[in-house]
């Protein structure tokens, strides 16, 4: 309970200031909606169904491109970490990529996958690839060589030593990566339903915001925080039960 106090304690203090500014009237309603206004749409759009359906669709989204990023930084992560002598052939290449921001290749994915679901897909997988590719990379070139050492006297194969010595030893890496690709993927949601989207809560938020609803933008971006926040907790409760406790809450 003392817990639950100190997470709520702020949360509350934010909500009593936005509603003590809304009630003063420094900003207008159609600026700043107060929190009424906004659970009021808030609980509309819930009743009707349409909340919920925006945020399935936005779920597929993250979760498809998610696990297609997972895949491709995992390959490449073992290719980095296992073969280091490889990377001149695409060190340069991977870290121009890093810096190209994904919204400025939306209009060349349009040209060349058109306005369909896959030019979403790749949008969110460039945000969260890079994260999880380093962390990978870093995990399975840190390992002990010692370790190893001990597993080439066992008699260990390549194949042995990388699934019983490195995969193990990365694993924590590898899991803290995939954190942060997950939380790249959400905060991707809005640049990948800017293409063409009819659904989705990157879609509720441009298009409130270009129907002057201040409030739905902000049920949108709430939504949107929740939501990834939740996902982040069962993933975190998932690596809890498969390592037995072995990687914590990074807060902790």
């Amino acid at each position: 309970m003392k817990n639950f106090w100190k997470a709520a304690l702020p949360i509350i203090v934010i909500f009593l200031l936005w509603q003590v500014v809304s009630d003063m009237q420094i900003w207008s309603s159609y600026v700043l909606p107060g929190p009424g206004q906004v659970f009021r749409s808030f609980w509309a759009m819930v009743k009707s169904g349409v909340l919920l359906l925006h945020i399935l669709v936005s779920l597929w989204r993250v979760l498809t491109g998610f696990l297609i990023a997972f895949v491709l930084a995992f390959l490449l992560g073992i290719l980095a970490g296992v073969r280091p002598a490889s990377a001149p052939y695409y060190r340069h290449i991977v870290e121009f990529m890093r810096n190209v921001p994904p919204l400025s290749l939306i209009a060349l994915l349009i040209l060349w996958f058109g306005i369909g679901e896959t030019s979403k897909v790749i949008i969110i997988v460039l945000a969260s690839f890079f994260p999880m590719f380093l962390n990978i990379k870093k995990g399975l070139a840190s390992c002990d060589i010692k370790l190893l050492e001990v597993g080439h006297s066992l008699g260990f194969n390549k194949i042995q030593k990388f699934c019983r010595i490195m995969l193990p030893h990365a694993l924590p890496d590898i899991l803290v990566g995939m954190r942060v690709g997950l939380g790249y993927s959400w905060r991707a949601i809005i640049g990948a339903e800017m293409i063409a989207a009819s659904r989705g809560l990157g879609y509720l938020i441009l298009d409130a915001q270009q129907m002057s609803r201040s409030d739905k933008v902000i049920v949108g971006i709430f939504v949107i925080g929740i939501v990834g926040y939740l996902c982040d907790c069962l993933f975190s409760l998932a690596i809890r039960k498969a390592l037995h406790g072995g990687v914590d809450n990074s807060w902790s």
